[in-house]
C-alpha cells in the first residue's frame, strides 16, 4: 500500500472580472506544504481548488471529483482566504471527503472596506455566482451542491440564494454573516433543499460588533446588528412560514464547540477541528 497525497489548483477566466486572466494553468503542491503557499499566488480572477489523499494500492484508481460534493466557498472581506484555506486543509486531514471550488467575489487583496461596504458589488457577485452554479449543475446533473460562506462571503452568498432556483442546491452553511439580523432568507431557503445552517457567535464582538457598529453589515444597515453575531431574526412581512421554518437553522456558539478550537471569535469558525467536527456532516449531508 502506498500513502499518495495531491492537490491541483485550476485557474481560468470567469464573466467580466475574469479578463485577461490568461490560460488555463495547473500546479501541484507536494505534501508537507502549507495550503496558504499554494494560494498566496493565485490570480484575483478565478479559482478552482480539488485536492485529494487517500491509502491506494498500486492499481486502485483515485475516486473521480465528480463523485463528491461540491462545495462552493466564499471567503470573507479582502480575499484574505482565511475560510477556503482552513477548509482545504481539513479536508486534506479527513481524506478529502469534498471537492472544494473558491468562488472569486473580492475587489481584491486587503480591500476589506470596499467588500464590506459595497452592496452593489456584493449583490452582482450574488448574481455571478448563482449563474456559474446553474451552469455547473447543467454539466453535473444529480451533484450534490454546497455552499458555504464567511462573514462578508454570506451577502454573496445570499444574494446567489436570491437569484437561483428551487432547490437548485441542496444546502448553504453560513458562518459568522456580516450581513443585518433583518436580512430576508426566504428566497434562500427555498433555493437550498436542504435549508440553510447559520452559525453564531455572541462573543463575536469585535468584527461583529465594533466594526459593524462603524462600518454597517454587508447589507448596508445601521440600524440592525450582525446576523452572525445575534442571529437572522425574521420578522413582519420577512416572517418565515412553517416550511420555511422547518429549513432554517441557527447554531450558536457554545462552551463544547471551544473544544474544536472554535472559541467564540469571528474565525473560529475556520479552526479544521470544528469544520470536520461540524461543517462536514453537513455537507455531506449526514445531518
Amino acid at each position: 500500500m502506498k500513502r499518495i497525497v495531491w492537490f491541483t489548483v485550476i485557474v481560468a477566466g470567469l464573466g467580466a472580472t475574469a479578463a485577461g486572466a490568461g490560460p488555463l494553468r495547473s500546479r501541484s503542491v507536494t505534501r508537507g506544504q502549507s495550503p496558504q503557499v499554494a494560494a498566496s499566488t493565485a490570480p484575483v480572477a478565478a479559482e478552482y481548488r480539488t485536492s485529494c489523499s487517500g491509502w491506494l494500492s498500486p492499481t486502485a484508481k483515485p475516486e473521480k471529483p465528480e463523485t463528491l460534493p461540491l462545495v462552493w466557498v466564499l471567503d470573507g472581506a479582502g480575499d484574505l482566504k482565511g475560510c477556503s484555506n482552513s477548509l482545504t486543509w481539513a479536508n486534506m486531514l479527513t481524506d478529502n471527503p469534498v471537492e472544494l471550488s473558491v468562488f472569486p467575489w473580492s475587489h481584491g487583496y486587503r480591500k476589506l472596506w470596499a467588500d464590506q461596504t459595497d452592496s452593489d458589488h456584493v449583490r452582482e457577485q450574488g448574481r455571478r455566482l448563482a449563474e456559474t452554479i446553474l451552469e455547473r449543475k447543467a454539466r453535473e446533473p444529480g451533484r450534490r451542491i454546497v455552499v458555504v460562506g464567511h462573514s462578508a462571503g454570506c451577502g454573496v452568498a445570499l444574494a446567489a440564494g436570491d437569484a437561483l432556483p428551487m432547490d437548485a442546491v441542496n444546502r448553504m452553511i453560513l458562518l459568522a454573516p456580516s450581513v443585518s439580523t433583518g436580512y430576508d432568507v426566504r428566497p434562500t431557503l427555498w433555493s437550498s433543499r436542504e435549508g440553510v445552517d447559520v452559525f453564531c457567535s455572541k462573543k463575536d464582538w469585535v468584527a461583529l460588533g465594533f466594526v459593524v457598529r462603524v462600518v454597517g453589515t454587508t447589507d448596508r444597515s445601521r440600524l440592525d446588528g450582525a446576523a452572525g453575531r445575534w442571529g437572522f431574526q425574521p420578522k413582519g412581512s420577512k416572517a418565515l412560514a412553517d416550511v420555511e421554518a422547518a429549513r432554517f437553522r441557527q447554531h450558536f456558539w457554545t462552551e463544547e464547540m471551544a473544544r474544536t478550537g472554535h472559541t467564540g471569535g469571528h474565525h473560529g469558525v475556520n479552526a479544521p477541528d470544528f469544520v470536520r467536527t461540524y461543517l462536514h456532516p453537513l455537507m455531506l449531508g449526514q445531518n
